[in-house]
């Protein structure tokens, strides 16, 4: 048995493995439309490592839309935009914030309604989430197999679970 299997689960006559990728790709190297700043000279938790003085000046930045980002570290890293109920492991670690000139780019619009604002906001959130699920070893990939277990398909990279096991549903049905 493979220490990295997760799962293995019966579908369209085949077995699906799902394992854990263990040379997944940061999704920070992917194209982001908000960027990570931190302060943690011990973690990389985030894009790009500045001092205080210079998160605080992008957050005071009125042409900017920024999120804290808060990290919890202990057996593990957990990043989240809300805070952690711990005080001895957690605390703000940086921001993370895109221009609102990006926004207008991207979204090809004059003016930022509520709406999307509020689309912008949550994409950040997600960000990070997904962020903090690579942090934390949540990547994987799948094998399909035969009946007589030949190898038919496989791909990797994908973060949170109910991902890979969606997809490599979708992939034997088609195998």
């Amino acid at each position: 048995m493979n220490n990295d299997l997760v799962e293995k689960i019966e579908h369209n006559g085949k077995t699906i493995e799902i394992m854990y990728d263990q040379d997944a790709q940061s999704p920070r190297e992917n194209d982001n439309l908000g960027t990570i700043l931190y302060t943690s000279t011990r973690y990389n938790l985030g894009d790009k490592r500045v001092d205080r003085a210079e998160i605080e000046a992008i957050a005071n930045d009125k042409n900017n839309i920024v999120l804290p980002v808060y990290a919890y570290i202990h057996s593990g890293t957990c990043l989240n935009t809300t805070g952690f109920s711990c005080p001895w492991d957690s605390g703000q670690c940086g921001i993370i914030y895109v221009s609102k000139e990006s926004i207008r780019k991207e979204w090809n619009v004059k003016k930022i309604s509520a709406k999307l604002r509020a689309k912008v906001i949550e994409n950040l959130r997600g960000e990070i989430d997904e962020f903090s699920k690579f942090l934390g070893g949540e990547v994987y990939g799948y094998v399909i197999k035969d009946k007589d277990g030949n190898d038919l398909d496989s791909c990797w990279g994908y973060i949170g679970l109910d991902w890979v096991r969606q997809y490599a549903k979708e992939a034997a049905e088609a195998c």
